[in-house]
């Protein structure tokens, strides 16, 4: 239970900076396109991610170079990074053309799909699972969705979005025991820069002069949004079951709510605060231990 609830609150760290950043997201993307965005974003991860490994490894007593050469490592984050790329790439191309609270409510769509894919994987979540997971959709749907009633190419992008996060997270969960949570980190934010920059050469054009406009959003989003909540994703989801750690995330868009209150002063409407009840309800719920069945004597 003890390491369940650290795992969480690492989970809960994470959801706290992913909503954080939205603003700083915001602004980049108002100087770039999504996935020169990406590229530079993921760079500047594996940047800060390197030398902090170097230090780690050499209290640890060495073995800097002999660790990335786990075949497994690469593995693990060829398969984390390839849907975490279209996950995060289709995210941004979902927000041209949907509205930032619609979007938030369709990428959360992964705490549905994750228990699914859970299922064919033959992991039955706990019971409360099912109820928080209803909890948490109607609380992210007043939180973000009310009186939306278009469906538009955005929308499709970003429910293709949250099938590859449902995706990224299930890989996450089948690797994080066996390996360096640091090292899969920098290797899923190297292919995910890669693969953005692939495609940033052919449809965008970035120039130093937007780069410049936004070099401390940005660092923000590399460093912080990409660098350290994803490491603390891996971290946290090694003693959690994949279900309950995407209820937590989830709750990045309570807190991207919540930081719009702090930082712009707009007040939490009536539809806003209950949802925002409602998906803290659903977190603690899927966070209760299930009883332990006893034969009598």
């Amino acid at each position: 239970m003890k390491q369940k609830m650290q795992s969480s609150s690492m989970l809960l760290i994470a959801t706290i900076i992913w909503g954080s950043s939205f603003v700083s997201q915001s602004i980049a993307m108002s100087h770039m396109g999504p996935f020169t965005f990406q590229a530079i974003r993921c760079g500047l991860a594996v940047i800060a991610l390197i030398p902090l490994i170097a230090i780690f490894d050499r209290l640890q007593g060495g073995r800097f170079l002999k660790r990335w050469k786990d075949k497994r490592l690469w593995k693990a984050g060829l398969l984390c990074g390839i849907p975490l790329f279209f996950a995060v790439n289709l995210q941004q191309l979902g927000l041209v053309d949907v509205d930032p609270g619609k979007s938030a409510f369709l990428t959360a769509m992964y705490i549905v799909i994750v228990p699914i894919i859970g299922i064919f994987r033959k992991k039955k979540p706990s019971i409360m699972i099912p109820v928080s997971v209803v909890l948490a959709v109607v609380g992210l749907y007043f939180l973000s969705c009310v009186g939306v009633k278009s469906i538009s190419t955005g929308d499709l992008l970003l429910l293709g979005c949250a099938l590859m996060f449902a995706v990224q997270i299930v890989f996450v969960d089948k690797y994080a025991q066996c390996v360096d949570a640091l090292r899969l980190n920098t290797i899923q934010s190297l292919i995910c820069m890669i693969l953005s920059s692939l495609v940033m050469l052919f449809t965008e054009t970035p120039t130093m002069e937007g780069i410049n406009a936004c070099w401390l959003p940005l660092i923000h989003v590399g460093v912080l949004s990409m660098g350290v909540s994803y490491s603390l994703q891996i971290i946290g989801q090694k003693n959690l079951e994949p279900s309950t750690a995407s209820l937590i995330m989830s709750m990045e868009s309570v807190f991207a709510v919540l930081f719009n209150w702090i930082i712009t002063g707009t007040l939490l409407n009536s539809n806003e605060a209950t949802g925002c009840v409602l998906v803290f309800v659903a977190v603690i719920l899927s966070q209760l231990p299930e009883k332990v069945k006893t034969s009598p004597n």
